[in-house]
């Protein structure tokens, strides 16, 4: 398949200087990007770990809510 783009001409030359920094051909280095791009879960894609969704915690721990009569109250115009 060809596909034909127009590229800005800063990232055309980015592009091009990383190829050349590589020692690797300009369409390489592009499929390469592509290739990690599709293969890499964008950052809204993003799942925590099985082993942190699975956490159930210290079953003794106390809880947070426990603390709370332990503290200060706020001074005067801090509310």
């Amino acid at each position: 398949m060809q596909i034909t783009i127009d590229l800005p001409p800063d990232l055309e030359q980015d592009l091009i200087r990383q190829a050349a920094q590589s020692n690797i051909p300009l369409q390489t280095l592009i499929l390469q990007v592509l290739r990690h791009r599709i293969q890499t879960p964008a950052l809204t894609d993003y799942q925590w770990p099985e082993a942190i969704l699975a956490y159930q915690g210290i079953p003794d721990f106390p809880a947070f809510e426990s603390y709370r009569d332990e503290l200060l109250p706020p001074r005067e115009g801090e509310r």
